[in-house]
């Protein structure tokens, strides 16, 4: 992990702390393809060096999410459009057992778009 990335998930006060480090071990259990680096501050997550999520905290509620880049063509009723045509969001309680069933569906949803071909990855 380089240093941009140890330094958001070691900036971060528990449980959000250990949260997102939770859905980051989640992100990359996903596929052997799926890497980590760092966009506009972020954890970035691509697979095969296509971007398709990122972790983020809200800035209002704090509350940590997955930021799904096609989220326009994935169906999940707890993804939220809010105000992004392309992009969709997960929320998740740092409070609360992760809902691991819904992450890893929405996970392999997303990559599905880009092993089949509905988005190309390079």
């Amino acid at each position: 992990m380089n240093d941009q990335l140890n330094d958001f998930y070691l900036s971060k006060a528990e449980p959000h702390k250990s949260c997102l480090l939770a859905l980051r071990s989640i992100i990359l259990e996903q596929d052997e393809n799926v890497s980590e680096t760092t966009k506009y501050g972020m954890p970035c997550f691509c697979y095969k060096n296509k971007m398709f999520c990122y972790l983020w905290t809200d800035k209002k509620s704090g509350l940590p999410y997955l930021l799904m880049v096609e989220g326009e063509h994935l169906n999940h009723p707890k993804l939220e459009e809010g105000s992004r045509k392309r992009m969709k969001v997960f929320y998740v309680n740092p409070e609360a057992d992760l809902p691991i069933d819904d992450i890893q569906s929405i996970l392999q949803k997303a990559l599905d778009l880009y092993r089949n071909g509905v988005v190309q990855a390079k």
